[in-house]
């Protein structure tokens, strides 16, 4: 199976880049993928593949074997949508849409499950089990395009033969040709937070007549570093971060109000609801200790991924048998957060990374950079290894 396998890749791998060159070409913001979905829908149809709608944008595409009768379930998913980042890559296969770019891989994701359920599809009479393919929409943004899916009801129930969740990340720290997994927790939940501290502008020369939000907001960005530093056991990791702080105001004006963005990252559900409450009550009572007000706004996003240790103990092995030992990397947690952690708290599931950096070729830079680019070399393991993984996941 692996050598046919592997025959296979090689005859759809250029279609692959070329679906994920006409993807990158013309990309698409979160819940807007309009005409990401229709390309989607007439590769399926040309496959003969069935799909039906979900989310909006999304697609849910099933492949069932014929081999024989039976009612195990295996789920890939990819994600569609596109980052509001500016290319700043020579191709011929730019971004046309301007400050539109698929600068986290998902072009690659999606031609990567198109080509493996052509592969299972031409399969199908040498397998048993359905394999469902999910195309979903909007990862990039919360509340993210898995609740939608989930709550469509258009999955089967975890209870009806779900033998796992699939899904793949391009990473441009691994080598083209190298494959990382990591078991249990993997990568950190995601909260955003909006505040606006209103105080009282004025003259900079007479600051004993306002109430300076400048100062109140550094003080309040720097003592909720403390929330991490003395309030979090040292063991869970946490992230507290503000990148955006707009203060309009000049050398000698105080401006009425400042307004600041961040982000609190962990890697425990229990700590996370804990630190979101200090979190809040410092905002709510610090401004106020000056005499200013605040607006606050705490997004609940994405929780923990948590990699099922059984199924990825099996998919690790597939995974190497598939290529080679050699090619195999346990990976360390990472702090992003990923809207996949949603099938994790709903099915045994599985989140691994696929290599895209080619040294040679000048390909490494960075998730969400202008400049971020693909080996596609990156699909003969990316393609082979998700089709085989699948097949031998139904067969258990």
């Amino acid at each position: 199976m692996i050598e046919k396998l592997k025959q296979l890749v090689s005859s759809v791998k250029d279609e692959a880049i070329l679906n994920r060159r006409h993807l990158h070409r013309f990309p698409e913001l979160s819940f807007q993928e309009y005409e990401t979905s229709r390309y989607i829908k007439k590769v399926l149809q040309s496959y003969g593949i069935a799909f039906e709608e979900v989310a909006d944008t999304g697609l849910i595409a099933k492949v069932v074997g014929k081999q024989s009768v039976s009612t195990n379930v295996v789920i890939l998913r990819a994600d569609i949508d596109a980052l509001p980042i500016h290319e700043q890559n020579d191709t011929d296969f730019t971004s046309n849409n301007e400050g539109v770019m698929h600068a986290c891989g998902h072009d690659f994701h999606t031609a990567n499950l198109l080509a493996v359920l052509r592969i299972l599809k031409g399969l199908e009479g040498d397998f048993s089990g359905t394999v469902i393919g999910i195309f979903q929409p909007a990862e990039e943004k919360i509340p993210g395009g898995a609740i939608s899916v989930l709550a469509s009801g258009k999955l089967p129930l975890p209870s009806e033969n779900v033998k796992g969740v699939i899904g793949l990340h391009v990473s441009p720290r691994l080598d083209v040709g190298k494959v990382g997994v990591r078991s249990g927790k993997f990568m950190a939940s995601s909260d955003e937070i909006y505040i606006t501290i209103k105080g009282k502008g004025g003259h900079g020369a007479q600051p004993h007549l306002n109430i300076d939000p400048v100062v109140i907001s550094a003080q309040l960005i720097l003592s909720l570093q403390q929330v991490v530093s003395r309030f979090a056991n040292p063991a869970i990791p946490s992230v507290l971060s503000f990148g955006k702080v707009i203060a309009n105001g000049a050398t000698n004006v105080i401006p009425g109000e400042v307004y600041i963005e961040g982000t609190f990252r962990t890697m425990d559900e229990n700590w996370r609801a804990q630190a979101l409450a200090l979190i809040e009550k410092q905002i709510k009572e610090l401004p106020g200790i000056y005499g200013a007000t605040v607006e606050l706004e705490i997004r609940r996003g994405y929780p923990v991924l948590i990699n099922d240790s059984r199924l990825t103990e099996v998919v690790s092995a597939y995974l190497q048998e598939y290529a080679s030992k050699e090619s195999f990397e346990h990976l360390d947690i990472w702090m992003a957060a990923e809207d996949f952690a949603y099938y994790s708290h709903n099915y045994p599931a599985l989140f691994y990374f696929i290599g895209v950096a080619n040294a040679q070729k000048g390909i490494g830079s960075e998730l969400h950079t202008p400049t971020f680019q693909i080996d596609e070399d990156a699909f003969e393991q990316a393609i082979g290894g998700m089709a085989y993984s699948a097949l031998k996941v139904l067969e258990r």
